[in-house]
C-alpha cells in the first residue's frame, strides 16, 4: 500500500467499480483439485524459478501461499524498520503452522528477518521502496538515486535462499504514469529491472501493479503481481481472467487482497477472504498475498520521526496485539486445500493421443501424463500408421493403443472417441508434455460452467535451442483465439477438451482434415449448434516447436494446404480474398502486426478511472500488407512490370513501389526480431543475437510457406471452381407461387443447399446487410441474392428473388490501370509493352466478368431447379423477369 490510500479503504474505492467486470453466475460446484504443491525447507540451494503460468522450484510447483508483513514502526533509535527478532520469530512460527509459505515485505528486509524466514520455511518477496508518489523522472539525479537504491536493495539480499523474487515497484500512482506517459514510466521500470538481474542474475524480478494502470506494458518481468480488491466473486473472476490475458504466459500472483474488519465486521472478513483465496487459486493464479499478517500498519515518510500509525484500517489476519482473528483460520483452510478442493468426486476424462511416426516425442507425452495428478482418467495412443516404435513406447507405458492404417488426424481423433469411457474426452499431441495439474484445470472449467469444450494455452518448452526459441517467436503458431477473457472462438488441437455428448452431437471430426483445420472445424461446429467454449489459462501444455527451419517450413506449408480446406467448407468465414476472418482475438506474442502500435487509455476523466485499460486500433490493411502470402505475389507483379521498363522506360518508375514494399517486408521482421523477449542472463551472449536473426528469417519465409500451401489445396488468388454455368452477369428477379406456406428460413437454406451441391461457395448476410446470400466463383466476382415474401389468406405465399453481380473493385481497377498504362505505351512506340499491358487488362477484366456470370448462373441454375417440397401444394410458377425488371403479378386466389 502507498500514502495515497490513507484516506480512504481500498475495498471501498473498487466496489464503485465492480459491475464493470461482472459476469452471469456459472453452473456447477465448487473449485476443487489436489494440491501438487509440496512444503520444502527454503534453506536447500534449489531458487524458485518462473516457468510457464507457475513457480516453480526444482521439479515441483511452488503455490504462493502468503501474507504482506509491515510497514512498521521505525526505532527512532537506529532506524529499524521491523519489530525485535523474538516477535518476528513468534509471527512466522504462526504463519508456517497455519500453512502459509510466503511473506511480502514493503521495505528491504535485514539478514536476520531472511534467516528466520528460512528457519521457518517461508519465502520473502522483497519490497524496494522508493518514492513513487511524485513525479520521479522530472529529476534526473532522483531517478539515478532510485536505480541505485535498488541495486543496494537487491544485493542486500543476494543468493539467500529465502528470497522468492525483489519487487522493484509497488503501485506508481495513476497520475504520476499520466504525468510522465506509459512508455516513459515502462523504460524506467525496465532500467529497474536489468539493475536487480545485474545484482542478482538468478532472482525473479517483478513489479507490483494495480487496475488503475493496468495497460502498462511490461513483458520483461519474470512474474506479472496486482494489488486487487474486489469484493463481488463473480467480479474477481472475472478480472482475474482478464489479468491472464494481459500476463500472457507468465505467473500471475496477487500481491495484496483482503478486507478491513473494522468496516464490514470480522466474521465477514473471514467469509471474504475464504472466497477470495479460494477463487484467486481456482483461477489459475500462482499465488496471493493476504493484505495483512496484522493490524499494525505505520505510514513511513522521510524519516523516523515522520512515522505515524494508521489506526483506522483493520485488514489484520490478527489484531494489533497479535491476538488471531476468524479470517486467519479461514485463510489457513483455504490455503490448504489450493489450488483447488478436493472434497467431491471428479468426472472420468479419457486422454487421446494421435500420433504419426511421433516415436522421438511421445515419451516425453507419455511421461508426462503418467505424472497428472489426476483420480480418475485413462490414456488411449492412437498409432495412425505409424512405422516406428510409438507401440514399442506406448506398450512400455502401460497405455491403451490402438493400431490401424495412416487414415489422417480427423479419422484418429474419432477413433479415439469411439474407444474411450471418459465423460469428458481430452486431446494432446504427441509432442506436447501436460502440466501436473491440467485435467484438474480443464475439469475445474467443465464442472463451473456449461461450456461444451475448455482449452488452454501450449507453451513452447525452454531448452529446445535457438531455432525452437526464434519458431516460438514466429508467426503461424497453434493459438487460441478469444471473444472475451473467458470464452473462446477456437482452442488448438494441441491442449483442447470436450464433452463426449456435444462430440458425439456433432458426430466427431471431420474425416476430410488429415493433417491440421480439424480443431477450427470442430469448434465452429459446436458453436452453431448454440454452445460455448471456455478457456482456463491454468491448463497448460508444453508444447514443442519445430526444431529445424525445413520443418517450419513444411508445418506452414501443410497449415496453408488445411486453410483452403476450412476455407471450401466454411466460406463464410473467410473474405473475398480468402483469409480467415476471426470475430476474437488471437492471443500470441507475434500476432499483432510488429509495426509501430497506436494506443489509447482510457484514463477516465481528469485521469480519474479507477480501471483504466489500454485501446489498441487494429492494425490498418497497409500493416498488415507484408503479413500475407499474396504479398509476395504482388512483389513478384512488380517485379515483372519493372523487367518490362527494359521495352517502355516509365515503367521503370514501378522500381520505387517495388522497393517499398521489399522495404515495408524486410522492416516488419526486422521490427518482429527486435521485439522477440528473452531472458535477461541471455542479453549479453550471441545466442540473442541468432535466436533474433532466426526470427527475422521465418518472418520472410513463413508467408511463402503458407502461400505454397494455400496454391496446393486449391485456394489461389486466380483459383475457379470447376463446373459454372455462366450467365450474363446483370440483376435478375424471378418468383414464386407456393400452395403451402414454409417458413423464410427453409426456403433460403434449401436455396443455399442447391447452390454448394453445384459446387458454389456461399456467404450468409449479416444482421446489418440487405442481402441474404452471396455466391463466390471466384476472386473477382460474385452474386447477391435477395428474397422477400408475400403472405396471402390458407397459408400461400408468393415468393420473390432478386439477384445482382458484384465486380472486385480491386480487379476492375487493376485492368483500368493496366488499359491506360497499355495506352500510354503504344502512344510511345512501345508494342512489346503494350501489348503486355493489354493482355494483362484483358485477362483481369475477362477473369472479373467470368467470376461474376459464374455466380449468377449458379443462382439462375438453383431457381431454375427448385421443386415443390411435400408441403407445397398443387400448382408452382415460376416466372423469370424480362430484362425490364418487371414482374407480374399473382392471381389472387
Amino acid at each position: 500500500m502507498t500514502s495515497g490510500n490513507l484516506h480512504a479503504s481500498k475495498n471501498t474505492v473498487h466496489r464503485e467499480a465492480l459491475d464493470a467486470f461482472r459476469v452471469p453466475s456459472p453452473n456447477g460446484g465448487h473449485p476443487q483439485s489436489p494440491d501438487g504443491a509440496t512444503r520444502r525447507s527454503p534453506g536447500t540451494s534449489t531458487r524458485p524459478r518462473s516457468e510457464g503460468k507457475f513457480v516453480w522450484r526444482g521439479e515441483r510447483k511452488l503455490y504462493v501461499r502468503g501474507a504482506t508483513y509491515g510497514t512498521f514502526r521505525r526505532d527512532p533509535r537506529n532506524g529499524a524498520e521491523y519489530p525485535d527478532p523474538r516477535v518476528v520469530a513468534r509471527d512466522f512460527a504462526r504463519m508456517a503452522a497455519s500453512g502459509f509459505n510466503a511473506v511480502r515485505t514493503y521495505t528491504v528486509p535485514p539478514r536476520w528477518l531472511l534467516d528466520l524466514a528460512a528457519d521457518h520455511g517461508l519465502f520473502v518477496m522483497v519490497g524496494l521502496p522508493w518514492e513513487q508518489h511524485i513525479p520521479f523522472l522530472d529529476d534526473r539525479d532522483r531517478a539515478r538515486s532510485i536505480e541505485e537504491r535498488i541495486r543496494a536493495g537487491v544485493a542486500a539480499c543476494t543468493g539467500h535462499p529465502a528470497v522468492l523474487s525483489y519487487a522493484i515497484g509497488n503501485e506508481i500512482r495513476a497520475p504520476i504514469v499520466r504525468w510522465h506517459g506509459p512508455r516513459a514510466v515502462e523504460r524506467f521500470l525496465e532500467q529497474l529491472y536489468a539493475a536487480a538481474k545485474d545484482e542478482d542474475p538468478d532472482g525473479l524480478v517483478t513489479y507490483v501493479n494495480y487496475p488503475s494502470t493496468e495497460y502498462l506494458e511490461l513483458p520483461f518481468l519474470d512474474i506479472v503481481c496486482f494489488n486487487v480488491y474486489l469484493e463481488a466473486k463473480r467480479t474477481l473472476e472475472a478480472y482475474i481472467a482478464r489479468l491472464h490475458n494481459l500476463s500472457g504466459d507468465r505467473p500471475l500472483i496477487l500481491a495484496e487482497i483482503g478486507l478491513d474488519s473494522r468496516r464490514n465486521g470480522e466474521e465477514q472478513q473471514a467469509r471474504t477472504l475464504d472466497w477470495q483465496v479460494r477463487s484467486t487459486f481456482a483461477s489459475g493464479c500462482a499465488g496471493a498475498f493476504v493484505f495483512a499478517w496484522t493490524d499494525e500498519w505505520h505510514m513511513h515518510q522521510a524519516g523516523p520521526e515522520m512515522d505515524f500509525a494508521v489506526e483506522d484500517w483493520d485488514f489484520g489476519l490478527t489484531d494489533r496485539g497479535r491476538r488471531p482473528k476468524p479470517a486467519l483460520a479461514a485463510v489457513a483452510d483455504a490455503f490448504s486445500e489450493a489450488p483447488l478442493s478436493t472434497d467431491t468426486s471428479w468426472p472420468r476424462i479419457s486422454v487421446l493421443v494421435c500420433t504419426h511416426n511421433g516415436a522421438r516425442t511421445l515419451p516425453d507425452c507419455l511421461a508426462g501424463l503418467e505424472a497428472l495428478e489426476y483420480p480418475d482418467f485413462e490414456v488411449i495412443v492412437v498409432s495412425d500408421g505409424s512405422t516406428d516404435a510409438t507401440a514399442e513406447i506406448v506398450h512400455r507405458h502401460g497405455f491403451a493403443l490402438i493400431r490401424g492404417e495412416r487414415m489422417g488426424l480427423a479419422a484418429a481423433r474419432n477413433a479415439g472417441l469411439e474407444a474411450s469411457t471418459g465423460e469428458i474426452v481430452a486431446y494432446i499431441d504427441d509432442d506436447a508434455r501436460p502440466d501436473p495439474h491440467w485435467l484438474t484445470y480443464l475439469a475445474d472449467s467443465f464442472r463451473r460452467w456449461p461450456w461444451a469444450g475448455v482449452g488452454g494455452p501450449n507453451l513452447p518448452p525452454h531448452g529446445d535451442g535457438s531455432v525452437a526459441e526464434a519458431v516460438a517467436n514466429a508467426p503461424g503458431g497453434p493459438i487460441h483465439v478469444l471473444v472475451s477473457d473467458q470464452e473462446a472462438e477456437h482452442i488448438p488441437g494441441c491442449n483442447m477438451a470436450f464433452r463426449r455428448t456435444a462430440l458425439e452431437a456433432i458426430g466427431g471430426f471431420d474425416p476430410i482434415f488429415r493433417a491440421a483445420g480439424d480443431d477450427v472445424d470442430v469448434c465452429w461446429r459446436l458453436q452453431d449448434r448454440g454452445w460455448k467454449i471456455g478457456f482456463n489459462p491454468a491448463a497448460v501444455v508444453w508444447h514443442r516447436r519445430r526444431d529445424s527451419v525445413g520443418g517450419y517450413w513444411r508445418q506452414q506449408r501443410g497449415y496453408g494446404q488445411a486453410e483452403a480446406l476450412v476455407e471450401r467448407k466454411w466460406p463464410e468465414r473467410y473474405n473475398g480474398a480468402g483469409h480467415l476472418t476471426w470475430s476474437g482475438r488471437m492471443y500470441h506474442p507475434v500476432t499483432e502486426s510488429p509495426s509501430v502500435r497506436r494506443r489509447r487509455i482510457r484514463y477516465g476523466k481528469w485521469g480519474s478511472g479507477l480501471f483504466q485499460s489500454v485501446y489498441e486500433r487494429k492494425s490498418g490493411i497497409l500493416a498488415a500488407l507484408p503479413l500475407m502470402p499474396e504479398w509476395y505475389l504482388a512483389i513478384v507483379g512488380l517485379a515483372l512490370l519493372t523487367a518490362l521498363g527494359a521495352f517502355w522506360a516509365p515503367l521503370l518508375l514501378i522500381s520505387a513501389a517495388l522497393a517499398l514494399a521489399v522495404g515495408s517486408t524486410l522492416t516488419q521482421a526486422g521490427l518482429a526480431a527486435s521485439r522477440v523477449v528473452l531472458p535477461a542472463t541471455e542479453r549479453f551472449s550471441i545466442e540473442p543475437m541468432r535466436i533474433r536473426t532466426t526470427v527475422a528469417t521465418l518472418y520472410l519465409l513463413q508467408p511463402a510457406a503458407r502461400l505454397l500451401g494455400r496454391i496446393r489445396g486449391g485456394l489461389a488468388p486466380w483459383r475457379m471452381r470447376r463446373g459454372a454455368t455462366l450467365r450474363v452477369p446483370r440483376p435478375r428477379r424471378a418468383a414464386l407461387w407456393s400452395e403451402s406456406w414454409r417458413a423464410p428460413e427453409e426456403r433460403i437454406r434449401d436455396l443455399e443447399t442447391a447452390i454448394k451441391e453445384g459446387g458454389g461457395s456461399v456467404v450468409h448476410g449479416g444482421s446489418f446487410d440487405r442481402w441474404d446470400l452471396e455466391v463466390r466463383w471466384g476472386a473477382l466476382g460474385s452474386a447477391r441474392l435477395l428474397m422477400a415474401i408475400e403472405e396471402y389468406p390458407e397459408g400461400k405465399q408468393y415468393v420473390r428473388w432478386r439477384s445482382w453481380p458484384r465486380f472486385s473493385l480491386h480487379g476492375v481497377l487493376g485492368a483500368v490501370a493496366c488499359a491506360a498504362l497499355a495506352l500510354g505505351a503504344a502512344s510511345d512506340g512501345a508494342p512489346v509493352a503494350a501489348a503486355v499491358l493489354a493482355a494483362i487488362a484483358v485477362a483481369l477484366l475477362a477473369r472479373t466478368l467470368r467470376d461474376a456470370a459464374a455466380a449468377m448462373g449458379s443462382i439462375v441454375r438453383s431457381l431454375d431447379a427448385s421443386r415443390p417440397s411435400p408441403r407445397d401444394a398443387d400448382t408452382v410458377a415460376t416466372r423469370r423477369a424480362r430484362e425490364d425488371d418487371h414482374v407480374g403479378e399473382p392471381a389472387h386466389p
